[in-house]
């Protein structure tokens, strides 16, 4: 008697997951949109060292009396089943300060990725210059988590991964979102991507708003403006343009391969 109680009870809790599966609803098209927060205190005091401190240093006591700390920026990922593209939101007041021109504080990127053929056009803006890159997809090499968050009300779960060598990464992905996508390049999870940190960069990217509506051709429309290259070729581009930069050749580098 005691058995077959005990396999009706787990014939009740199967048939309760079963329903609930069938009955969980996934987002397959929508915007969201985000916020990128650079934490600019720390973003310029990391650029001050014994050869620049006379003048840098007082210029950023200088920053830090007239500019937040924080400086966030707008953009939205506009998303299908097999498309996304991210579309930074022009700044309302473009004026900073002394160190207002640092790449790693703008958005330099709109990004469209066809997610069936893991190809990808970016238009990039490079100091006065745009280019068109086309190339494969970003491959980032994740390691996924148990850890995780709520984000607009989505479960999502942490994943780490180092790009670019040396940049440590932290994003948040969910499941109830199957569009393998995400802000600026990252992408490459079993979900959506809602949040992402740079620790040791001072820069985050997280979804502040999600609008689950039928998206338009015209919508998931790559860029076409800038001049014509891929990956390589950008990154010869900017070899050449700043390898007499020395030191502060790493930083705009690092910025214009995000």
């Amino acid at each position: 008697m005691k058995s077959q109680l005990l396999i009706f009870i787990c014939f009740l809790i199967l048939g309760t997951n079963i329903a609930s599966a069938q009955n969980a609803h996934f987002t397959m098209q929508g915007v969201i949109e985000f916020d990128k927060t650079v934490n600019m205190y720390a973003l310029i005091k990391r650029s001050i060292n014994k050869d620049n401190e006379s003048w840098y240093g007082p210029a950023f006591e200088n920053y830090k009396k007239n500019q937040p700390q924080f400086k966030v920026y707008k953009s939205t990922l506009t998303f299908s089943k097999d498309r996304s593209k991210f579309d930074p939101i022009p700044p309302e007041t473009t004026s900073n300060g002394f160190f207002g021109n640092d790449p790693m504080a703008e958005q330099n990127n709109t990004i469209f990725n066809d997610l069936a053929s893991g190809m990808s056009t970016m238009q990039k803006s490079v100091f006065e210059e745009t280019f068109l890159v086309k190339d494969t997809t970003r491959r980032i090499n994740w390691k996924i988590t148990t850890e995780t968050r709520d984000i607009l009300g989505y479960k999502c779960r942490r994943a780490n991964a180092v790009i670019l060598d040396s940049i440590y990464v932290v994003a948040f992905y969910t499941d109830q979102i199957p569009v393998s996508s995400g802000p600026e390049s990252f992408s490459g999870l079993p979900g959506m991507i809602l949040g992402v940190a740079l620790p040791h960069e001072n820069i985050t990217w997280f979804a502040t708003k999600l609008n689950e509506i039928q998206v338009t051709e015209k919508q998931l429309a790559p860029p076409r403006k800038g001049k014509p290259t891929d990956n390589k070729g950008l990154k010869d581009t900017l070899t050449a343009a700043l390898k007499s930069w020395g030191d502060y050749a790493k930083s705009y580098f690092k910025a214009f391969s995000l």
